[in-house]
């Protein structure tokens, strides 16, 4: 589905969407705690429930409800499974090192960019401590054997998910385990979200606190506080400041950015360089350090990022590790999401700052954290049309 939006600004009331990152780690946690768990979630996405259908097929009932999920946790673990992890890497990075805690033999099912994302080293450490992993196909991969405990040795230069996928492995092993992360932690507000989530669930015990509710997604709703810097009437609702949510950087960045050029490091916040791209080029500029991880998303989020905001009359440069964003104005043009929903909905945000129509190729791609967001869009007076392929 492509989408042509015809520029203005938004106005309205906007209640921000469940958290991906917190829904992933609560759902897990349910699924091996000693009881029964509600969660309250109102909307869910295409990897939300990638989570939820690996976690049944692990030996969880997790039931969709009115307004969340009701979980009964695993209380007879599979010899083997098939997993379906379609394109949600935070799924697959948390899940494998489950199964090996597990000990089940299991293949994951991957769809989209997933299979060419890394899974090193990760993948070695697993193997060192008593996994067996294979490619059966480009799209499959096979875990078998058992992790032992022990201490697990991992650069969190790569990826954070790592080693949360660890620390749910290790708390879910019998006997005692450390984790010793070298190197720079990248992403380290998200390792603090996997460990409250331990916490919350008294983690290796995992007592479950019974009835729990997701807080508001600030990676999503940095879309509408961005939209709200670019002139829009938006009151944003649903987000928590206390939240340990790496992106609520968003609000201190968007200061920034009114104030003048800043200098924004990406280590931390990978998800929110293309929206606050849009937010610089419409604007003083800004430079993004640290951006070597963002070519490992759904997209090259640094030559994605760039493609759309020179189509949308923007300048924009990037060398290894920085990425220049230059505060020419945005005109309008036509932008291809490559199937990454973060650009799609950068784009839409965009649009409210241009002075000509913008069509976003493959608009269908929000359903993998937002689906209702076009819905939303339209909502708060956003004015586009839709072209089916």
């Amino acid at each position: 589905m492509d989408i042509t939006i015809h520029p203005r600004l938004l106005r309205g009331d906007i209640q921000i969407i469940p958290s991906k990152s917190q829904a992933h780690r609560l759902l897990i946690c349910a699924a091996f705690a000693n009881n029964e768990t509600t969660l309250v979630c109102p909307e869910t996405n295409r990897d939300i429930e990638a989570t939820v259908d690996c976690l049944n097929a692990l030996g969880s009932n997790i039931q969709r409800t009115e307004n969340g999920y009701s979980i009964d946790p695993v209380s007879v673990i599979p010899e083997t499974a098939r997993l379906n992890c379609c394109e949600s890497g935070s799924t697959l990075r948390f899940m494998l090192p489950i199964v090996g805690a597990l000990g089940v033999d299991a293949t994951f099912q991957m769809a989209g960019r997933l299979p060419q994302r890394p899974l090193s080293p990760l993948w070695e450490e697993m193997e060192r401590m008593g996994c067996i992993l294979s490619r059966p196909t480009a799209d499959t991969i096979r875990c078998q054997g058992k992790l032992k405990s022990g201490e697990y040795v991992i650069d969190g230069g790569v990826s954070s998910q790592f080693i949360t996928g660890l620390l749910f492995a290790t708390a879910l092993m019998d006997g005692k385990s450390k984790i010793t992360i070298t190197g720079n932690l990248e992403s380290k507000p998200y390792v603090d979200m996997t460990e409250q989530a331990l916490k919350l669930f008294s983690a290796p015990d995992f007592h479950t606190p019974g009835y729990i509710e997701v807080e508001g997604d600030w990676s999503n709703g940095a879309f509408f506080l961005a939209a709200k810097a670019l002139g829009s009437g938006l009151n944003v609702l649903g987000l928590n400041t206390q939240s340990a949510q790496g992106d609520r950087a968003v609000v201190e960045i968007l200061k920034q950015m009114e104030a003048g050029t800043p200098t924004v490091s990406a280590k931390d916040i990978p998800d929110l360089v293309p929206i606050l791209s849009v937010v610089a080029a419409a604007k003083h500029g800004a430079v993004f350090t640290d951006i070597r991880r963002l070519r490992l998303k759904e997209s090259d989020r640094v030559a994605s990022t760039i493609a759309m905001i020179e189509s949308l009359g923007g300048k924009a440069e990037a060398d290894e590790n920085t990425l220049k964003i230059y505060g020419t104005g945005l005109t309008g043009g036509t932008v291809d999401a490559v199937n990454d929903h973060r650009i799609a909905m950068a784009a839409a945000i965009a649009a409210t700052a241009c002075q000509q129509n913008v069509t976003i190729l493959g608009a269908e791609c929000v359903k993998k954290s937002y689906p209702r967001f076009w819905e939303e869009y339209a909502r708060l007076g956003g004015n586009y049309e839709q072209h089916l392929r």
